[in-house]
């Protein structure tokens, strides 16, 4: 990396980026890691993905058990990624947290310095990118919906990036061009 990346700030340090499904999150998260010289990438749904029995997904009508669930595992996200960064790491950490979960989230990472970095690419993007996925995220869930939760009840931290018209490198550079506009020192 050149002089003025960013780079050196993100030694010992916790990147979340967040955003709707199919909005680039792991695309985004794999390549910044790739980029920086110890990184590794918390994929917050591997938390969900180990219950095995007993996993009750979260709806648009939510339960009590689902909102535990998604709790729990934004918790361990939160002590893997800590832990990661105690031990001279830069954790990168993916997952959906919107809403008053993004301010929860932050407050539950112990680590600083914290960046919040939250891809808000467009409806029409986001269809686009999930029609071109092997994977569908959006079932119960409409597009519609995640970014009216995402740009209406989501606290305005971090950066937010319009990725619409970026590809994923380009989005990776912006980030690390733009990363003191990332950074929490408290919420």
């Amino acid at each position: 990396m050149g002089q003025g990346s960013g780079v050196e700030e993100l030694d010992s340090a916790v990147v979340l980026i967040t955003g709707v499904m199919a909005s680039g999150k792991s695309t985004v998260a794999e390549l910044l890691c790739g980029r920086l010289p110890r990184a590794v990438h918390v994929r917050g749904d591997a938390f969900r993905r180990m219950v095995v029995s007993g996993r009750e997904e979260l709806l648009p009508e939510e339960t009590a058990e689902a909102r535990a669930q998604l709790e729990l595992r934004y918790r361990l996200s939160a002590l893997v990624a800590d832990a990661y960064a105690s031990d001279g790491w830069t954790a990168v950490v993916q997952d959906i947290i919107l809403g008053e979960d993004l301010l929860r989230y932050v407050g539950g990472v112990r680590t600083r310095p914290l960046y919040v970095v939250v891809l808000a690419p467009s409806k029409a993007a986001v269809r686009s990118r999930e029609a071109g996925r092997p994977k569908t995220g959006y079932g119960v869930w409409t597009v519609g919906a995640l970014d009216r939760s995402l740009r209406v009840d989501t606290p305005d931290i971090g950066l937010w990036l319009d990725s619409s018209e970026q590809t994923a490198d380009e989005t990776v550079s912006a980030i690390l061009a733009r990363l003191p506009e990332a950074r929490i020192d408290s919420c």
